[in-house]
């Protein structure tokens, strides 16, 4: 088995990536899919911690949209991401993979608070870390709360999985002949105005020379092989 690039990761998933074939929720197939993934880059030796997004069941945005409170439909969204660690932390324990969910708000009931030496001495210890509810405040999405938690962490860099094989100058289920990258700046992402994740993330990311690697987490092993450099994704570095 090659060797694996990056030796600790944090691994964002958008709240929609958990639903599968559904319109709205979870589907538990994707999510113990994606269980199964995270439980063989576990076994080759990388320290893994994640960031899951809520679109799948509440987006803050919409819900401002209709007329709710900006920061109330945000705060609400930070608790969708919660449920959703929950129920990835319970496929990752059926997998036999040690996993501690710590939330940005405290809600001790149900799992830790953020607190950043536990949360490294539980990786350390081979456990999967699962960050919930963003940075706890609202205007913040859950793409600068992963790249805040990576920089955190100390992470070799930031995966954003998606459900293309990478960054594109359009979208390309709409646009079938938009231009793949398979390298990209930070500079060449925020001049572009390349939607990979926001503008904060990208500056987040550039000001602590964090790599972003864009890929479709949707193939299988696909988490294992860019974890190895094989297959097609897009990597986000500084200018060389």
């Amino acid at each position: 088995m090659s060797a694996p690039q990056f030796r600790r990761v944090l691994l964002k998933i958008s709240g929609e990536g958990l639903m599968g074939p559904r319109e709205f929720g979870l589907d538990s197939q994707t999510v113990a899919a994606i269980a199964r993934e995270v439980r063989t880059v576990r076994e080759m030796g990388v320290q893994v911690c994640l960031v899951i997004g809520g679109g799948n069941i509440f987006r803050g945005v919409s819900g401002a949209a209709q007329g709710m409170d900006r920061t109330s439909a945000d705060y609400m969204g930070m608790l969708a991401t919660v449920m959703n660690a929950m129920a990835v932390q319970s496929a990752l324990e059926k997998c036999g993979v040690q996993t501690r969910v710590q939330s940005a708000i405290p809600m001790e009931a149900v799992c830790e608070p953020y607190i950043r030496r536990r949360a490294i001495r539980h990786m350390e210890k081979d456990r999967v870390v699962i960050f919930a509810a963003g940075t706890g405040n609202p205007f913040f999405t859950t793409d600068t709360a992963a790249a805040l938690r990576a920089v955190e962490m100390n992470c070799d860099a930031l995966l954003k999985a998606t459900n293309v094989d990478g960054v594109y100058s359009a979208d390309p289920k709409k646009v079938p002949d938009a231009e793949y990258y398979a390298r990209l700046t930070y500079t060449d992402v925020l001049a572009r105005n390349l939607r990979v994740m926001d503008a904060s993330a990208i500056a987040l990311a550039r000001e602590n020379r964090l790599p972003i690697v864009v890929f479709d987490m949707h193939g299988e092993d696909a988490f294992a092989h860019v974890m190895k450099g094989e297959g097609r994704y897009t990597i986000i570095t500084e200018e060389e």
